[in-house]
């Protein structure tokens, strides 16, 4: 199952971006647009949707991705695999595994409390 996470730009860097952007309009505006013509405007376009863009991420919650991550498999061979055998002793150690990888991993946030606890019953149906 392959999932998509999107990325943005910290508070403090979109807040560096966001006046670093207002610099170079000021500049778009005052000395490239009057002395460069048509490269003046697209200058101060770029600079103004960068500014824009910064700006978004700064000041509101919503925000701008400015990359994405796709994961391919978000569960390791553990969860993955069926228990093998039926040794008692290794269908414990198996289920004990394979619980303790999902719990990794929606403490590290790969996956959502709500595909944790599918995952977990999942395991313990084995039982």
């Amino acid at each position: 199952m392959a999932r998509k996470i999107r990325v943005r730009p910290g508070k403090g860097q979109s807040m560096l971006g966001f006046l670093v952007g207002l610099g170079f309009c000021g500049i778009g505006i005052f000395l490239v647009m009057p002395t460069m013509g048509v490269f003046g405007v697209l200058w101060t376009g770029m600079a103004a949707a960068i500014t824009v863009m910064n700006g978004i991420n700064a000041f509101s919650d919503r925000g701008v991705s400015s990359y994405e991550i796709l994961i391919e498999e978000d569960r390791p061979e553990e969860i993955a695999e069926e228990p093998k055998g039926t040794d008692p002793a290794a269908l414990r150690r198996d289920i004990e595994l394979r619980l303790q990888a999902a719990e990794e991993l929606y403490q590290a946030g790969t996956i959502t409390k709500e595909e944790y606890e599918a995952k977990r019953q999942e395991i313990l149906k084995a039982l």
